[in-house]
């Protein structure tokens, strides 16, 4: 018995703001520990000894995020992952279905579906809980996990399980599903003792699977089907065929598989296995609260803070000490360009300032200041009319694009390392304290010939310095062109 992980690693990053932004969404963030929620995902099974585990774990992505979650899998030991790049979006049921079909070229391994931006705090729990869902699954069994509820929560679906399956094991049937209850619903459903928090979670056979979404949704199966069989390899990635997935209907696996499976028995049992590990889908800054470790007084933080007469209170300071003082039931997330307050009810009003960011057309709600590139990261760290500066830091071995601007200069002053420049014609090294001038209209290239990080000092003057004024001759991760 052999268990893949397939990690689903989409999402609009501003649930979270302003922590999380759209080209960096909560997932690769790390809120509960040194590792960020993707790493923490992909390490989920370490030590797990109820079965074998698969080495290269399964991502479903898109071409946003797909170097920052290689690089990230990188740091923790994942060598050479499956990263399935998605054209478009088309939710989390096509999502499995390429998984499925990329894991049948290794046999028919049980798939264990998890999202790559949930936190777990009892890993040993989880462990146990995905060792009794292993053991259905083997069976021809579609399991997904049920959260044991400890509150009425509103914010949730819910899943209704029937008796146990069999006296050893705490699996049972799945009955329903249901959508975010009122209030009083929700008491009731927590008081009945039959209904769990729906986690996202699955697990079964990539075959059990797709018999199950060709049965149920032969349009989705048809187009997943030719998008993959015209898949390319491109270093890490599999690349679909755009317009064939791009037909795919879009729904999620509760929708066009789980809800249905009572009509059709023959493709096997649904089953609800409860899971109580400390689970969090950290929805708002208050969840993550919620899960995070405290003070005496309940006070959680990250980075560098420091209390005086607060309590319940969460702050999360990104690039500066942060005091609070005399807070009570509040959240502070402090980043390099934004500083958010709340009261820690109104944690999801957060949605609220997103909007209204998106509608003065504010880059704030699409990246940060700190911006990751498949050859490392820049930060622009000051700007004004007709300049910016930029610490760049660039990975040994790696390079940026052979290019051009046509409406800014460039100066270049090395920080640290060995720079290997290309400036028009000629091409040079330059060592620590040494610089450059880079004409506007120059064709130029930044690489690093060295074993450690370059760090650079950039300064741009010109008409216009957005990003999009760049032009690519060559580029090592197939990104020529405007």
């Amino acid at each position: 018995m052999t268990i893949k992980s397939v990690i689903l690693s989409g999402g609009s990053g501003t649930r979270l703001w302003p922590a999380s932004r759209e080209s960096f969404p909560k997932q690769l963030l790390p809120l509960t520990g040194e590792l960020s929620l993707l790493q923490e995902t992909a390490a989920r099974l370490k030590g797990f000894a109820a079965a074998d585990v698969a080495p290269r774990p399964l991502i479903i992505t898109n071409e946003e995020y797909r170097f920052i979650i290689a690089e990230q899998l990188r740091q923790i030991g994942v060598r050479a992952p499956q990263i399935v790049l998605e054209p478009v979006g088309r939710n989390t049921a096509p999502a499995l279905t390429l998984a499925a079909l990329a894991a049948l070229e290794e046999g028919d391994p049980i798939l264990l579906v998890m999202p790559a931006d949930h936190v777990i705090t009892d890993v040993a729990a989880f462990q146990q809980a995905i060792a009794e869902g292993a053991r259905a699954a083997a069976t021809g069994a579609l399991v997904t996990f049920g959260i044991v509820p400890d509150r009425p929560e509103t914010g949730y679906g819910y899943i209704r399980a029937g008796a146990p399956l069999d006296a050893a094991g705490s699996a049972r049937a799945l009955l329903e599903f249901f959508e975010k209850p009122d209030r009083d619903t929700a008491e009731r459903y927590v008081a009945s003792g039959e209904f769990f928090w729906n986690s996202g979670i699955f697990m079964m056979k990539a075959a059990v699977w797709l018999a199950a979404i060709t049965h149920f949704n032969p349009e989705m199966a048809a187009a997943c089907g030719k998008a993959f069989a015209g898949r390319t390899a491109d270093a890490d990635f599999i690349r679909l065929d755009a317009a064939a997935f791009e037909a795919s209907p879009s729904d999620s696996i509760d929708y066009a598989v789980m809800e249905r499976l009572a009509g059709a028995p023959e493709l096997g049992q649904g089953v609800v296995v409860p899971l109580s590990a400390g689970w969090s889908d950290v929805g708002a800054w208050d969840a993550l609260w919620a899960v995070s470790d405290k003070d005496a007084d309940g006070n959680a933080a990250r980075g560098e803070v420091l209390f005086e007469d607060s309590h319940n209170t969460l702050v999360h300071a990104g690039s500066r000490l942060v005091a609070a003082i005399g807070c009570e039931d509040m959240v502070v997330v402090e980043t390099p360009d934004a500083v958010m307050v709340a009261h820690k009810n109104r944690t999801q009003d957060v949605k609220k300032i997103v909007a209204r960011l998106k509608a003065e057309g504010r880059s704030l709600t699409q990246s940060h200041r700190k911006v990751y590139r498949p050859w490392g990261w820049y930060d622009s760290i000051d700007a004004g009319e007709r300049f910016q500066v930029k610490r760049i830091v660039v990975n040994p071995g790696a390079k940026l694009s052979l290019q051009m601007h046509h409406h800014r200069a460039e100066h270049w002053i090395v920080v640290k390392g060995t720079a290997e420049v290309t400036n028009g014609e000629r091409s040079f090294l330059l060592g620590e304290n040494e610089s450059t001038y880079i004409p506007l209209g120059n064709t130029h290239r930044l690489a690093n010939p060295g074993k450690v990080p370059l760090e650079i000092i950039e300064v741009q003057s010109g008409s216009y310095l957005g990003e999009d004024d760049i032009v690519r001759f060559e580029d090592t991760y197939g990104r020529t062109g405007h």
